[in-house]
C-alpha cells in the first residue's frame, strides 16, 4: 500500500496576520530562530500536517508544529560542553593578544574518560550560552543547540549561576545585606541575590542575572574588591572536579533546568 506522503504548501510570507513560524518555534523552545530557519529550508518542518519550506512564513499562533524525523535526529546530534575557562581567555569574541575559550575545544583537552570521541564538526557553530570574565575562572558552557542556548541567556532569567569569590578590603556595614538585595548598576536595580561568607576571605554568590563584571562592580559599592572569581554551578549543573583548561560533553541524563 502506498504511504500518503504530507502536504507540501507554502503559506505566502507577506501575510499580515499571524507570527512567523520560525520566530513561533523559538519562542516554544524548539530551537532558535536561526536554527528553525534551516530546518524549514530543508523542508523538515510541518504545520498542521502541511510541509513550510518559504522562510518568512506566518501562521496562527495556535499552530501545531511537528518536525521530520530528519530534524528530530539532528538535533540529537548537536553537542553541548561543559569547560573550566582558565584566566586569559575570553568566553565570547576574541580580542587582541587573547584566545577565545573555544579554542581549548580539542581531543587533546578532552577529560579523561569521556565515553565520545572529539569530532572537528563539532566546532562547527559552537558557541558560548553567556559570559565568563577573561579574568575568571570555571563553568563555561558552549553548545550548538539552540534550546539549551535559549535557557541560560534568554530573558526570563530563571536559571541560577553560583560563584566563589575571594575578596580583599573592608565591607560596609550593611554591606553584606545589600549584596542581597538593594544595589544598583548602571541605574537599574539588582535583582535579589543570595550572598553570604564562606571563611574570612571567600563570598558565595548566586545570582539570576548576569550583567557584564556584575559581581566585581557589586562588590566595590560595598568596599570589596574581587581577587579571584570562579564559576562552579550553572543550574543543575556543576562544575565538579573538571581539571582547569579541560572539557566534557554534558551527559544524557544532564539538564540546566
Amino acid at each position: 500500500m502506498n504511504q500518503i506522503k504530507p502536504e507540501t504548501v507554502n503559506i505566502p510570507a507577506d501575510a499580515s496576520t499571524g507570527v512567523r513560524l520560525s520566530k513561533l518555534m523559538a519562542g516554544r523552545g524548539m530551537c532558535s530562530r536561526r536554527e528553525a530557519d534551516e530546518l524549514i529550508e530543508r523542508g523538515w518542518v510541518f504545520v498542521d500536517g502541511r510541509r513550510i519550506t518559504e522562510l518568512g512564513t506566518r501562521v496562527a499562533p495556535d499552530a501545531h508544529v511537528t518536525l521530520a524525523p530528519e530534524a528530530r535526529r539532528a538535533r540529537d546530534e548537536r553537542v553541548t560542553v561543559l569547560l573550566n575557562k582558565p584566566v586569559g581567555y575570553v568566553s565570547g569574541q576574541p580580542e587582541p593578544g587573547h584566545k577565545p575559550a573555544a579554542s581549548l575545544i580539542r581531543a587533546d583537552t578532552l577529560c579523561a574518560g569521556a565515553t565520545r570521541r572529539f569530532q572537528p564538526a563539532m566546532l562547527k557553530g559552537l558557541a558560548p550560552a553567556g559570559r565568563l570574565d577573561i579574568d575568571s575562572t570555571g563553568l563555561l558552557v558552549l553548545t550548538q543547540d539552540g534550546r539549551v542556548a535559549r535557557q541560560l541567556i534568554g530573558g526570563d532569567g530563571e536559571v541560577e549561576k553560583e560563584y566563589l569569590v575571594r575578596v580583599e578590603g573592608q565591607l560596609a556595614a550593611d554591606g553584606l545585606k545589600r549584596l542581597n538585595h538593594g544595589l544598583e548598576l548602571d541605574g537599574r536595580a539588582l535583582r535579589p541575590a543570595r550572598v553570604e561568607w564562606l571563611n574570612r576571605d571567600q563570598l558565595r554568590f548566586v545570582l539570576r542575572e548576569g550583567r557584564k563584571r556584575q559581581i566585581r562592580r557589586m562588590c566595590e559599592l560595598v568596599g570589596l574588591k574581587v581577587v579571584g572569581l570562579k564559576r562552579v554551578r550553572i543550574g543543575r549543573v556543576r562544575l565538579g572536579d573538571l581539571p582547569l583548561g579541560q572539557w566534557r560533553f554534558l551527559g544524557e541524563g544532564e539538564s540546566f533546568v
